[in-house]
């Protein structure tokens, strides 16, 4: 299949590279001109703009990988833009985390000039997007999701159809809400029994076979040294960046305004990670909110 990919940051890079290597034939855009000499040493062909890929003759499908609404805006809309010079028929696929309002006013501009459109943002960081087992979140019509369901499943692992068009962002909104939520309370459980006395793996292990047990806690647990891959044992480096992690809590309250409906967890959680951030922290994994918990005693 032909298909245009615009967007080679760290997560589109090695999502694009995954379709090369089975086969697609790539045609891709990005700023970073070194992102661009990678794909094209995996067989891609390299575009000078977002609107050169959109124009490719026989092009089948575009996916976009960008990092926010403001970015989607400016590739989908104006003269330059996708929508300006892609031929009709052509399916679009924007992977990127974006609130649902704006992912629904891109897909009803497409649709407007007969192309199809899907929201699927993924879940599973960098090193899902290296190995493949990402997980998307998919919205927009059932026959558009059955075709770009094969191409997605050489970049996923679990593809899943949430529904109508935006319906992909409300999934990814409404469970990054509840991980930044739980990650803030386990923090709080670690750092409340530790400073009572308590052995810190002793504390994970009663916690993990209980009640309070939660991805946050038995999978990528806050406090040093309880697990050796999560990123709290390696200084907080590397996994999901504590400024993503705001970035999402404050799609997640926006999209919650733009609907009246209360989260008053969720903008408290925004509002410690914004204060993290604030404090230099931002490039830290968002497990590392543990640190101002703590007063940085374990930094």
């Amino acid at each position: 299949m032909k298909i245009g990919f615009i967007g080679l940051g760290n997560m589109g890079r090695p999502m694009a590279l995954n379709l090369a290597r089975a086969g697609h034939s790539l045609v891709v855009f990005d700023m970073a001109s070194a992102s661009v000499d990678a794909l094209v040493q995996a067989g891609a062909t390299a575009a000078k703009s977002a609107r050169e890929v959109a124009a490719t003759a026989g092009l089948e499908m575009l996916v976009t990988m960008l990092p926010a609404a403001a970015h989607v805006r400016s590739v989908y809309f104006g003269e330059q833009g996708v929508l300006a010079a892609v031929a009709p028929g052509v399916l679009l696929v924007d992977s990127s985390t974006i609130d649902p309002m704006t992912a629904r006013e891109v897909a009803t501009a497409a649709a407007a000039q007969g192309n199809p459109m899907l929201d699927a943002p993924v879940s599973g960081g960098t090193g899902g997007a290296e190995a493949g087992t990402l997980t998307f979140m998919v919205g927009g019509a059932d026959g558009d999701f059955a075709t770009a369901q094969p191409v997605l499943a050489q970049m996923g692992k679990n593809i899943v159809h949430c529904g109508g068009a935006g319906n992909g962002q409300v999934a990814k909104v409404a469970n990054n809400m509840l991980l930044g939520i739980s990650m803030i309370g386990a923090a709080e459980a670690m750092a409340l029994g530790v400073a009572l006395g308590m052995d810190a793996d002793v504390l994970a292990g009663v916690i993990n076979t209980s009640s309070g047990r939660c991805w946050s806690t038995d999978t990528y647990n806050p406090y040093p040294g309880v697990l050796p891959n999560a990123p709290a044992s390696r200084g907080y480096s590397g996994g999901f960046g504590s400024d993503l992690m705001l970035k999402d809590l404050g799609l997640a309250t926006e999209a919650a305004r733009a609907v009246k409906l209360p989260v008053a967890m969720g903008a408290l959680a925004q509002q410690l990670y914004q204060g993290f951030s604030r404090q230099g922290h931002g490039g830290l994994d968002f497990s590392a909110i543990i640190l101002s918990i703590e007063g940085e005693k374990s930094a």
